[in-house]
């Protein structure tokens, strides 16, 4: 796990400051590889690559980066490739290797497979790879978007790196992308590939980019189709889905550092916990979590993880997280995620990282289990309104997925913190298409009719851009269950991928992901939507698999709340003069899209589990870290 930077000027001319922008860049991001770093620039100073190193496979200072094959090629790689070792005798020719790396597995791919060698690589891993022969330039990011990818072209140089905050020195200005904020404001993330910054774009996952004579394009390898398997019975995905997680749990766990997990006391990362501490030697394996304590139960699940831990025999190390931790690192967390995205669960594991990443460089996440099996509660509000349609109409069916409103009553209990929800999502359009209803389920903007000036934001749709992933062509259309799951493994993955990396990596730690492997992904997408959500029972496909694994305590939960952080309670408490502040400052009051005076006016009125304080709040932290401080980044350039 690394962080890669690199330039190239496209018609290449030689950039005699390369050397020294690269140097820049690889200290911008130092803090994703603290064990060492590296500069390549080729001989004729057109390109190069700026490499921070976070040693997990082949310690060995043979396996440092950027990476040549000695046949001119070159690599700047962060990730990790779990079936290397296979690869390698794929390959053949063993001797040729000269270190134990995955990296030089992928550059011996390319030799072997080219452009193609993408499809043979399992893990995550965004790269890229100068191929001196063709003068080209090959970057990839993986099927998912675990790692990051971002990229910018200015004056007839293209750069990229890891993390925005990297190229922003390069920008002529520091600017807000209005689409990317109209999205944002939307969804609390980007769609299509945009940043909150002007001129800043992140390559999709599952694309590839290159770069010759000049020309730079990009191309999808590999898409998920949703296409169900009416052939095989509920008891056949059942055996698969074990089968192939308990193999990617046990590829995850390759390293060569001790390896460790999140809990939060979830379906997702307890399972993955439990399973990897099976496949570890006695006392290898740490949980870690975090709690609220302060704030009582419904900020407090670590009850639930100890359970997974004393059932399982590992340690358990929790952080006790107040309204001071706040106020001391919500700075850090938006600088660090360059951007804000994705809810507040960023700030709770900022602080759950900071403490793994005392006693491990690796650990193991649940991410992904929600958008691949239907977590949200969402999936029940929207398909509870179609069973009570299909009831007055008289048709109870959609396509080949039958759900009546007599078998999904057992599990509206799952709404009782909902309410508001479905008060809002009633309040109008009831019974209209099913994207249109959808898109009412996720849509933040109506929140934000005060504080924000919409004019100024037109005539972008960011409806437009949500229903043409909606109705992609990946998936067929009877199935709302995976028209719905199909839009949040789009965008909503992408975002919780970015909180993911960002704030493991703020801390030199690596988060693994072993439920976004492809094989599990494949499977799912295959699975009949009466097998993932049976009478509306939220990832019944994978409840069906995990009592072996957990208590019955985590088993029969009914009131997951994922990560709660209480801050509307800190709002109107301890934190009230601080946030206060943030909203008060000069600039903050100048803003020319939001008002802030509004925002302040309405702080006593959020919701408790609202998120339109969270995502405004992070907006300005947003702009004051980075936009007011644009001449910082500039003046890296010329010191």
């Amino acid at each position: 796990m690394c962080g890669i930077a690199g330039i190239i000027e496209l018609n290449r001319e030689a950039k005699p400051s390369i050397g020294h922008h690269l140097q820049i860049m690889g200290n911008l991001i130092k803090h994703r590889g603290p064990d060492g770093k590296g500069v390549w620039v080729h001989d004729k100073q057109f390109v190069g690559f700026a490499h921070q190193r976070l040693s997990i496979i082949d310690l060995a200072v043979t396996a440092n980066q950027p990476m040549t094959d000695r046949n001119g090629n070159w690599i700047a790689y962060n990730g990790e490739i779990y079936n290397y070792q296979e690869l390698k005798k794929e390959i053949g020719d063993e001797n040729s290797f000269k270190t134990n790396s995955d990296t030089e597995v992928i550059l011996f791919a390319y030799r072997k497979w080219g452009q193609d060698c993408v499809k043979h690589l399992r893990g995550m891993f965004a790269f890229a790879l100068w191929d001196e022969a063709e003068q080209m330039l090959f970057c990839a990011r993986d099927h998912f978007g675990i790692k990051p990818f971002y990229f910018t072209t200015i004056k007839n140089n293209f750069y990229f790196a890891s993390e925005t905050k990297a190229l922003l020195p390069f920008l002529d200005e520091i600017n807000t992308n209005l689409e990317g904020l109209k999205d944002y404001l939307t969804f609390q993330l980007c769609l299509n590939g945009k940043t909150l910054f002007t001129n800043i774009n992140e390559l999709l996952p599952a694309h590839v980019l290159t770069i010759k004579n000049g020309q730079v394009q990009s191309r999808r390898y590999w898409e998920v189709f949703y296409e169900p398997d009416y052939n095989h019975t509920a008891a056949y995905f059942k055996r698969e889905l074990e089968e192939r997680l308990h193999d990617s749990i046990k590829y995850h766990l390759k390293s060569d550092v001790p390896v460790g997990a999140y809990v939060s006391g979830g379906l997702d990362s307890s399972t993955i916990a439990s399973i990897a501490s099976d496949e570890q030697q006695q006392g290898d394996m740490i949980g870690f979590t975090g709690k609220f304590a302060s704030y009582g139960a419904a900020y407090d699940e670590s009850q639930y993880a100890q359970d997974v831990a004393d059932m399982k025999g590992f340690e358990l190390q929790t952080i006790d997280i107040t309204a001071d931790d706040f106020m001391d690192n919500i700075r850090k967390v938006i600088y660090h995620l360059d951007y804000p995205v994705a809810g507040p669960g960023s700030f709770p594991q900022f602080m759950v990282s900071k403490l793994a990443a005392k006693s491990r460089k690796v650990v193991l996440g649940g991410q992904g289990g929600d958008e691949i099996f239907g977590g949200y509660t969402r999936y029940l509000i929207a398909y509870f309104e179609q069973c009570i349609k299909g009831a007055i109409d008289g048709t109870k069916s959609s396509g080949n997925f039958v759900v009546t409103y007599e078998s999904i009553i057992p599990n509206l209990v799952a709404l009782r913190n909902y309410k508001p929800m479905l008060q809002e999502f009633w309040r109008q359009g009831i019974f209209e298409p099913m994207d249109r209803r959808y898109f009412q389920l996720v849509n933040r903007a109506p929140t934000l009719d005060k504080e924000i000036n919409w004019n100024l934001l037109e005539p972008y749709s960011a409806r437009d851009s949500f229903g043409k992933i909606f109705n992609g062509g990946n998936v067929r259309k009877e199935s709302y269950f995976d028209l719905m799951t199909h839009f949040d493994f789009k965008t909503l993955l992408p975002g919780l991928l970015q909180v993911e990396d960002r704030m493991s990596m703020a801390h030199g730690l690596e988060s693994r992901v072993p439920l976004l492997d492809r094989s599990i992904v494949e499977l799912a997408a295959t699975m009949p939507a009466d097998i993932k959500f049976k009478d509306g029972d939220m990832k019944h496909i994978f409840k069906e698999i995990i009592p072996p694994y957990l208590p019955s305590s985590i088993v029969n939960r009914k009131d997951k709340m994922g990560f709660p952080t209480p801050l509307n309670q800190w709002i109107n408490g301890e934190a009230n003069d601080f946030i206060k502040d943030i909203f008060s400052s000069e600039k903050a009051l100048s803003r020319e899209f939001i008002d802030n005076r509004k925002v302040v006016e309405g702080l006593s009125t959020e919701s408790t589990y609202g998120r339109k304080i969270w995502g405004l709040l992070c907006l300005e932290i947003w702009q004051q870290e980075f936009h007011d401080k644009s001449q910082t980044f500039k003046k890296l350039i010329v010191a």
